[in-house]
């Protein structure tokens, strides 16, 4: 029901890029990000953190240990139009403080772990993609 998953965060000059990596493992245990390094608007160092999940059973474990937390599930369904886009991905950010306490909350801050999940929707359409959506969580 997922094509793939790609998430990215950023590391400031103020964070420590191990912490980061831990609360990005409670989401993806098996990842290894891709580093990019550039500035920020006041030129301070800032890393960029991302990887594309496309195996089968990281996306599965995924799945399930979002719908261990029935607080990130109930959020996902109540905002499921609201953040999805027309083409069938499903956008949602995470706490990076929460996750690296190994607890997921999904937020609307810039300051965390954002997700993109490709629903497998044929054709693919956001009514298509909502529905299988609503399966995966509901």
């Amino acid at each position: 029901m997922i094509h793939n998953i790609s998430y990215r965060t950023f590391v400031y000059g103020t964070e420590n890029e191990d912490k980061v990596k831990e609360a990005v493992k409670t989401l993806f245990p098996n990842s290894s990000p891709q580093r990019e390094e550039t500035e920020g608007y006041y030129k301070n160092p800032v890393l960029i953190l991302q990887d594309k999940i496309v195996k089968k059973r990281e996306i599965h474990d995924f799945i399930l240990t979002l719908n261990q937390s029935s607080s990130s599930t109930d959020k996902i369904l109540n905002n499921l139009h609201r953040k999805m886009d027309d083409k069938g991905n499903l956008f949602l950010r995470f706490d990076k403080q929460k996750a690296y306490l190994d607890e997921l909350e999904i937020v609307e801050h810039g300051d965390s772990i954002h997700v993109k999940i490709k629903i497998a929707a044929y054709p693919a359409r956001k009514d298509v993609a909502l529905k299988l959506a609503r399966k995966l969580w509901g």
